[in-house]
């Protein structure tokens, strides 16, 4: 049986952003007391909790959100598990290979970048998250992935006064989901040999250089390939029957 997860931060008022980013507040604007409905009143940036950055987002000249094929933001995955990493350490291409090696049929170009970071959301330990080289978002690309999604701040240092990471991911046309929470559970049921699906879909905001999104992950059983034969219960297996034709399952 499939098994759902959500990967997506609370939105409330108050919670972590990047510096300088617009505040979150969330407050009533109507109640059911006095209106006859409750409705919240939002205000928040584009790149608020959990999010998807597009090219545009560091260049003017790529594509905004709305310019991006849904195929992006949705599908099978891969999970690159660098927990256990120290603070600010950079995530090299050595790092990813074990990730990389699972791509092809298992994963449509999106890669989900487990750090464990997310386990200091709401301190000041959260911007001292591992980020990637270059070198690393290079060897993404060369991959064929155009969807990279990590439980941090960024895929860059936090604070830097350059992004060369987004730029080599964005530039490719691909796009950067950010603040995710519990890839550790999606990191073990890969080890398990269980696939992982992943949505990230934005609000649809015409222009924008990215949005919010209700990230969430589908894990499936262990694949049937992924099951030795020796430990199949012989009495078990399906046998053709009478007039079964040659090749024809029952």
């Amino acid at each position: 049986m499939d098994s759902w997860f959500d990967l997506s931060v609370p939105v409330v008022t108050g919670m972590p952003v990047y510096p300088g980013d617009p505040p979150v507040e969330v407050t009533r604007a109507l109640t059911v007391a006095e209106h006859g409905v409750n409705v919240l009143r939002l205000h928040m940036g584009s790149q608020s909790g959990t999010h998807v950055d597009a090219p545009y987002h560091v260049d003017e000249s790529w594509p905004t959100l709305d310019d991006l094929p849904l195929a992006r933001f949705a599908g099978a995955a891969v999970v690159a598990d660098v927990r256990g990493l120290a603070p600010r350490a950079p995530i090299t291409p050595e790092h990813l290979a074990p990730a990389l090696g699972l791509l092809g049929p298992r994963a449509a170009g999106i890669l989900l970048l487990a750090t464990g970071w997310s386990a200091h959301w709401g301190t000041d330990h959260y911007a001292e998250h591992p980020w990637l080289t270059p070198a690393a978002a290079r060897a993404l690309v060369t991959a064929g992935v155009r969807t990279v999604a990590v439980d941090a701040l960024s895929v860059d240092p936090t604070g830097g006064a350059e992004l060369p990471a987004h730029r080599v991911l964005c530039g490719a046309g691909g796009v950067i989901a950010e603040n995710l929470t519990g890839l550790d559970r999606l990191a073990e049921a890969q080890a398990a040999g269980r696939p992982v699906e992943v949505f990230l879909f934005p609000l649809r905001l015409p222009g924008a250089d990215g949005a919010p999104v209700r990230a969430t992950a589908r894990v499936g059983d262990v694949a049937v390939e992924d099951v030795a034969v020796r430990d199949v219960d012989p009495d078990t297996r399906p046998r053709r029957g009478p007039s079964s034709a040659p090749g024809e399952r029952v």
